[in-house]
């Protein structure tokens, strides 16, 4: 078995490429809730949606998130009304939040939910939420107000400066069912190219999660999010700077290397390599930016022959 910590687009991509390269029912990924969020009564798990529409082959290309051929006149009519519209959720992305916050209510776990949406999607990769217990990613501006992460990354297009980030809630939550096991057995644990603060961190917060990744760190590979200095996509290089890091592959291995033994970087950072060792990681130089989905096969690929599994 693969696992695979995941955030957003990025591990996205990467799981598409895991998928392709070794039998699917091998995967497993365990995915940040960290960005989880109530509106309009709904509630709203972006990284496991943007997940499962991209491994069913359903994701708007365009955005790498959301359905593709999607309609919005649900938030138009509500914009009618003047409700959020900040946060636009489509038609058909809609019905998905409609029936994770149905079932919860009902009782039924945000693990069960994500397993039946999953199912309902045609998606063989386990999914795990990183924990059924509510954790939320507060982030604090310099202004000194403190923000949920969705108003921070959607509403103000995290285009504004940040002290401090913290983890709701994280300190009494647990793993979700399975997620330990799926750390502990796993011929190889890949940390994906995720934001290192808002979409790792959160899920290296809910205890016992990070403690099982240094347990076997040698057996823990991370690929580098940032590429010749900067974020594919988000924020992540910002807030590495923001928040007294470097917004560099190096940076990166400075944030990783307590459970991590290795990190991929790119060919573009190739000169890096020593001080990504330096900084105490094994360091590994090939293609990471995946614009197309036979390029993620062949980081997969990379990622496993790292791990002695291809």
């Amino acid at each position: 078995m693969i696992t695979v910590l995941a955030g957003g687009v990025g591990a996205a991509r990467l799981l598409v490429g895991l998928a392709r390269a070794v039998p699917p029912e091998r995967v497993t990924a365990v995915v940040n809730t960290g960005d989880d969020t109530v509106l309009h009564g709904l509630h709203v798990s972006p990284d496991l949606d943007t997940v499962t529409y991209t491994l069913a082959g359903a994701v708007n290309p365009s955005t790498g998130w959301g359905l593709d051929g999607e309609s919005f006149v649900a938030m138009d009519a509500l914009d009618r009304y003047g409700g959020l519209t900040w946060f636009r959720l489509g038609d058909r992305d809609l019905a998905t939040h409609l029936y994770r916050a149905g079932r919860l209510a009902d009782g039924a776990t945000l693990s069960t939910v994500t397993r039946e949406i999953a199912d309902a999607w045609g998606v063989v990769p386990r999914l795990l939420p990183m924990s059924d217990d509510p954790v939320r990613t507060r982030i604090e501006l310099a202004s000194g107000d403190e923000v949920e992460f969705q108003e921070y990354f959607v509403k103000l297009r995290h285009a504004v400066a940040v002290r401090s980030v913290r983890f709701d809630g994280a300190a009494v939550a647990a793993p979700a069912p399975g997620v330990i096991d799926a750390l502990r057995d796993a011929a190889l644990v890949v940390v994906a190219p995720s934001n290192p603060v808002v979409s790792v961190g959160p899920i290296l917060s809910v205890p016992g999660i990070a403690a099982a990744l240094v347990a076997r760190r040698d057996r823990v590979v991370a690929i580098s999010p940032i590429v010749a200095g900067a974020a594919l996509k988000g924020p992540a290089d910002r807030l590495l700077s923001e928040l007294g890091g470097e917004a560099s592959v190096v940076g990166v291995a400075r944030v990783l290397r307590d459970v991590a033994g290795t990190l991929v970087i790119d060919e573009a950072d190739r000169e890096l390599a020593p001080e990504v060792e330096a900084a105490g990681m094994r360091c590994v130089v090939t293609t990471t930016v995946m614009r197309t989905a036979e390029i993620s096969r062949g980081l997969a690929l990379d990622v496993l022959r790292v791990g002695g599994l291809a």
